[in-house]
């Protein structure tokens, strides 16, 4: 589900069925609109826009947790290449070959997340999956020559498997967790919510003009959580910044 076109539709629907029930007070026979009508109408929506308040709060808070345990990942993924790196330094110059092959498993996966050309999306898959399963099998071949070696290479399998398992992590990103029946149950709420507000107000320019800034905070709103639920693609992406600098690291 494409964000930006969501949001653009739930401001379309919203603010229609608002602008729909101001045509519908104009049409509809009075007592429609009597105030025994009116109070029924108000106890409906406000069960309707409760639980839609509910539901967005909720959503809201789950796609932000995941954003934001995603961008933890990222941050502890960094922190683990980096102490690999310098571990497989310490072991000594047998482990160039490793850490050369480490820091190409990096380079690459930095530029299929996030690609410098903004035309190329990016891939959530794993495709170099056997680059890193090369790597843990070069850590696997060194053959320590006394017990700090053997501690460090130990070390060094223990954080290759820490990375490998991380890959599988940011894989999961791929599908989103939103679906779209919900959504479009959604969409259904805020309409007829904002329908219920234009049939009982009045027709002049400050209330269209406040339903239009209503429904234009609801379409935000609902495109923030879409945007969060893809924490790689869009506007609001989780930040390359950890990964960049342990690049710049290794190998010095």
């Amino acid at each position: 589900m494409n964000p930006t076109a969501f949001g653009i539709l739930v401001l379309v629907c919203t603010f229609g069925g608002a602008l729909s029930g101001i045509w519908l007070r104009g049409v509809l026979p009075e007592q429609h609109l009597s105030s025994e009508s009116s109070a029924t109408v108000k106890v409906g929506i406000g069960l309707i826009a409760t639980m839609t308040a509910l539901v967005l709060g909720l959503v809201t808070a789950s796609a932000r947790s995941s954003f934001d345990g995603m961008s933890t990942a990222v941050r502890d993924t960094a922190s683990d290449i980096l102490a690999l790196d310098r571990t497989l330094a310490r072991y000594g110059p047998e482990s160039a070959d490793a850490r050369e092959a480490l820091y190409h498993v990096v380079e690459v996966r930095l530029d299929t997340l996030w690609p410098e050309s903004s035309s190329r999306a990016p891939e959530l898959d794993v495709p170099d999956v056997r680059r890193a399963e090369t790597l843990v099998a070069q850590i696997q071949e060194l053959a320590p020559q006394n017990d700090d070696q053997q501690r460090l290479r130990s070390r060094a399998l223990n954080l290759g498997e820490a990375l490998l398992e991380a890959r599988w992590v940011v894989s999961s990103a791929a599908g989103a967790s939103i679906l779209v029946p919900f959504l479009a149950v959604l969409l259904f709420w805020l309409s007829i919510t904002f329908t219920s507000f234009g049939l009982f107000a009045p027709r002049n320019s400050t209330v269209i003009g406040t339903l239009f800034v209503c429904a234009v905070s609801v379409g935000s709103a609902v495109f923030l959580i879409l945007e969060m639920d893809g924490p790689f693609e869009g506007l609001i992406r989780v930040s390359p910044d950890a990964l960049r600098y342990a690049l710049a690291q290794m190998n010095q």
